[in-house]
């Protein structure tokens, strides 16, 4: 672990490094590689005719664009949650809030006339908060405590809940489901920026909070009862932070689909280099994400060459073997 500023400012600077080192790979790498010296040509002098360009500008920077704000916005929201319900399990993907915001994009598409993301993030954001709520109802206990392991089991019943009632649909709905296919499995091809200019103020607003709420986030970590003693409310400070991981988990699913595994992994690798800090944290966590959603979009690309596979199978291939691993270690009580 980095112990002090000074180590910890360097990481940091580091992981910055390491999200455009991805950032430009994203662009640069895939079936047909742009070299460095059409890269450079484009973003000057962009040529139309070009192959090389038009596959600059219309797939991969709107692609390498969207994955490092949707892998920032997801790392974000599952350490907060981490953070929430003191469960190391916790991530929008495991609890079903991405689920959640999956079913009710399903439910517009099927049923309403909306066939973009800028479309879609309202239903996202509604299916979210919905998830949500009945996590928090299904894991109350008697006299309303809730345990880590019930907000697990929990989720886990909502994330079935949810998935079965979107399959359901779409078998139904046989055209529904060849447009969303795709996406369902959590793809971030085909994506334009014009679709994330809709969802940017949204995104903004939830990291504005999260950058105003750092400290009360830093309270939780002592206890409810701590917290009411340093003068804040608890139950403020959750449904705070709750919105926050509403929106950007229901964001990042209306843009990119499913992609599960990147919130629950990524809090955990924050935490092993830079602590419990969320000062720290929670741009390690941001710039992290990026990273490993950039890195998994570029490696679901060549697996099985010349087919791409959707980066939400990647993300899964990473990260139950960690899911795994993190559940084995909660129930060995270590």
């Amino acid at each position: 672990m980095l112990n002090s500023a000074a180590a910890k400012s360097i990481g940091l600077l580091l992981g910055i490094v390491l999200a455009l080192g991805a950032f430009v790979a994203s662009i640069m790498l895939g079936t047909t590689d742009i070299a460095w010296s059409a890269l450079w040509a484009a973003l000057n002098h962009y040529d139309p005719t070009k192959i090389a360009h038009i596959i600059l500008f219309t797939e991969r920077l709107p692609r390498a664009v969207i994955a490092a704000l949707v892998g920032a916005s997801l790392a974000i929201a599952g350490a907060l949650m981490q953070t929430m319900t003191r469960n190391p399990l916790a991530s929008p993907g495991v609890l079903g809030i991405n689920a959640g915001a999956m079913f009710f994009v399903v439910v517009a598409v099927s049923l309403l006339p909306l066939h973009t993301p800028a479309h879609y993030v309202w239903a996202a954001l509604l299916g979210a908060l919905v998830a949500a709520t009945l996590v928090v109802v299904l894991s109350r206990g008697r006299h309303g405590e809730i345990s880590p392991l019930r907000v697990v089991l929990a989720g886990v019943a909502v994330t079935a809940m949810f998935v079965s009632f979107s399959q359901g649909l779409l078998v139904i709905d046989q055209q529904s489901f060849e447009s969303v296919l795709y996406w369902l499995a959590g793809s971030l091809s085909g994506r334009e920026l014009g679709v994330v200019m809709p969802l940017l103020p949204l995104f903004g607003g939830a990291l504005l909070l999260c950058a105003l709420l750092v400290r009360h986030a830093n309270a939780l970590l002592l206890g409810d009862d701590m917290v009411t003693g340093l003068g804040m409310q608890a139950t403020t400070i959750k449904l705070l932070l709750g919105l926050i991981v509403i929106v950007l988990a229901g964001s990042s699913v209306a843009l990119a689909g499913m992609i599960g595994f990147v919130g629950l992994i990524v809090p955990h690798m924050a935490r092993g280099l830079f602590g419990i800090d969320h000062r720290w944290l929670l741009p390690a966590c941001a710039l992290l994400g990026a990273c490993l959603l950039l890195l998994a979009d570029v490696a679901s690309r060549f697996l099985m060459a010349p087919q791409e596979i959707p980066v939400g199978v990647m993300t899964a291939l990473i990260g139950t073997p960690f899911f795994i691993y993190l559940a084995r270690r909660k129930m060995a009580g270590k």
